[in-house]
């Protein structure tokens, strides 16, 4: 049986789920490290899926050792609950779920990535650094992104229609701690 909040790293060289990253200097053009971490679920395109995804992925990275208060950490959680926010109000689809994979790779650069992907694909973000007037109630989470993520874009769903806005977070090699729930082997 096929679960969707697979904890497993794809075998080297599958394809990822998003638009492939470039190569990095001394890379091979294509490579891209293989996730050392990886959890992947499907919510549903409510408000309620999208606090849920938060809050995972919030715990999941608290179990990979970056703990619930660390800089790392929310910001993550601050990506995932803008980007799953959108994906349920100008993403959503009827009868359609959003999906969420969280990765952390330690290539050339330790890198936290949270991808969401959603089904609407003629709804794409713009890619804008204006900010909206002080009335507007919406339109600040992409700057928010932009601002803190080391990197991110949107590019075509892989494998079915819509689309995955991802961002990534850069971490400085020793970011990684013990969590407290690594003693546990279910928690690793």
């Amino acid at each position: 049986m096929d679960h969707m909040n697979n904890e497993s790293s794809p075998a080297p060289g599958s394809t990822p789920h998003a638009e492939p990253t470039p190569a990095l200097p001394n890379q091979e053009a294509g490579h891209r490290p293989c996730p050392i971490h990886e959890f992947a679920m499907c919510f549903t395109s409510s408000t309620r899926g999208a606090r849920l995804a938060r809050r995972l992925v919030s715990h999941r990275l608290d179990s990979w050792g970056h703990p619930y208060i660390s800089e790392a950490n929310e910001t993550l959680a601050l990506f995932t609950s803008e980007l799953a926010a959108n994906a349920v109000r100008h993403g959503h689809v009827a009868g359609r779920d959003f999906h969420v994979r969280l990765t952390e790779t330690d290539g050339r650069r330790r890198t936290l990535r949270v991808e969401i992907t959603d089904t609407r694909a003629e709804r794409v973000p713009l890619l804008s650094s204006q900010e909206p007037p002080g009335d507007e109630e919406s339109g600040r989470g992409l700057l928010i992104v932009a601002r803190l993520a080391s990197r991110w874009a949107v590019g075509p769903r892989v494998g079915g229609p819509g689309k995955t806005v991802w961002a990534e977070l850069w971490l400085p090699r020793e970011s990684a701690v013990p969590s407290r729930n690594s003693q546990f082997p279910a928690n690793a």
